[in-house]
């Protein structure tokens, strides 16, 4: 379908110009270039859910959720879940989970690309004695595992792979389960919500730097409001005693997504006017909640409200910064748009697990930028963004990375002419509504 160039907006007009669809699905859309404004409450964050459906599951009574929004790696987990014997059904936005009462067999886990699915419930499956498989899409059959698959092995799993399957079975063992601090953060989450289900006392130990720590103390907080007791004699040893239940409360709320409010923090910092996010907990442990501080540092006015959960950015007096991305690997593509934004050099730096993403998130997000008129140099472990204040515009291909669609859509604010984002529909991972919140936002 063609694609044409789209006029100015009006003031007050929507952002989005037109769709083009492809066999029912969206295959692209074209955005107005210019500065947004205006207000968006966002979804619920997946992280957060992620944690909660686990410990609902594993929990000997029911609870109900209640979520601001659903996205695919929500849906996945809450499939797998039921293939391993939970009884969950949704009536609106709430999410009912009566949990697992018996040995799952011969289960099929369709964990789609989602690798909190995969990497959280793998170990809770051999916790649960469960045999099956998982069913994996995408890039997630090539993400690093072979660390982790190990170490379960030594403690009673019996894992296969064959193609995009991963076959598991076996009691998961008790004992002493040692990872370097630099692999994934999930991989400790997934046995910190395991081994309290065990029938002994287990040890998690990180040696060496521990990154994504905020994820980690996401899953700490989840195990906490379950009622899970855990000791830490030590910064990143867990002593973990066996034999717990898990005890959430009937009903909670999740709070807002930090990851994905991210993006239109990121557009109010290049808005004289501003955006507000709403739904957001100030004081989360949400490791991307240290996008205000970040946004503060590049010189954008930052005003939040925590009585009411709600932060606005506006534009200020913007200045290029070095990003360490080891604790906030997922606001890297949109932090290096806004780095456009800025005259000079902002760097990014520790950011090499970004090639380990739904796509290579240092390689699309440098072809992003230059796609769209900027400069760019992409480093082994890293990106300089030698800011001009402004972008041109252009296509922009997704790359089917929700991440990199989301960071196109951000960049049309700084553009002269409009954007074009290829393969848009792959927000849905993470974030099904962008869309329509996007062209809430007024030009």
């Amino acid at each position: 379908m063609s694609k044409g160039t789209c006029d100015s907006p009006r003031a007050g007009q929507s952002p989005v110009a037109r769709l083009h669809s492809a066999c029912g699905r969206l295959s692209s859309i074209d955005i107005f270039p210019g500065e947004r404004h205006g207000r968006v409450r966002i979804p619920s964050s997946k992280s957060v859910v992620h944690r909660l459906l686990i410990c609902a599951a594993l929990g000997n009574e029911k609870c109900d959720i209640a979520l601001d929004g659903f996205s695919k790696d929500i849906l996945a987990t809450i499939a797998c879940l039921q293939a391993l014997g939970a009884e969950i059904g949704v009536t609106g936005n709430t999410v009912h989970i009566q949990p697992v009462a018996s040995k799952a067999v011969d289960a099929l886990l369709r964990c789609g690309e989602s690798g909190s699915t995969l990497r959280f419930l793998l170990p809770v499956a051999g916790a649960l004695g469960a045999e099956g498989q998982f069913l994996l899409e995408g890039r997630l059959p090539q993400r690093p595992m072979q660390a982790y698959e190990d170490l379960l092995r030594e403690h009673g799993m019996k894992l296969t792979r064959e193609d995009n399957r991963l076959f598991f079975s076996g009691q998961l063992r008790c004992g002493d389960y040692r990872m370097p601090g630099d692999v994934s953060s999930q991989y400790f989450s997934g046995l910190l919500l395991s081994l309290p289900r065990l029938g002994e006392d287990s040890t998690v130990r990180a040696e060496r730097k521990l990154e994504s720590e905020g994820y980690i103390r996401m899953t700490e907080d989840a195990l906490t409001l379950s009622g899970v007791t855990f000791q830490k004699p030590e910064a990143h040893v867990w002593e973990i005693p066996g034999r717990q239940q898990f005890r959430l409360p009937s009903s909670l709320r999740a709070e807002g997504d930090w990851s994905n409010a991210a993006f239109f923090l990121c557009m109010g910092a290049m808005s004289e006017q501003g955006i507000t996010v709403e739904g957001l907990n100030l004081s989360s442990s949400q490791g991307d909640r240290a996008v205000m501080d970040i946004l503060k540092s590049f010189g954008a006015e930052v005003v939040t409200d925590e009585e009411n959960g709600r932060i606005t950015v506006r534009k200020g007096t913007l200045k290029p910064m070095e990003i360490d991305a080891s604790p906030v690997p997922d606001l890297i593509p949109v932090l290096s748009v806004l780095g456009c934004a800025v005259q000079g050099e902002t760097k990014i730096c520790n950011a090499f697990r970004l090639r380990l993403k739904e796509s290579d998130r240092l390689k699309t997000t440098a072809k992003l930028i230059t796609d769209l008129g900027g400069k760019v140099e992409e480093l082994p472990d890293g990106l300089i963004i030698h800011g001009t204040g402004h972008l041109t515009g252009g296509t922009a291909d997704s790359c089917n990375d929700h991440r990199i669609a989301m960071s196109a859509a951000a960049a049309a604010c700084i553009c002269s002419e409009s954007v074009t984002v290829e393969g848009p529909s792959c927000v849905e991972k993470s974030y099904p509504a962008f869309w329509d919140d996007f062209g809430r936002c007024e030009t």
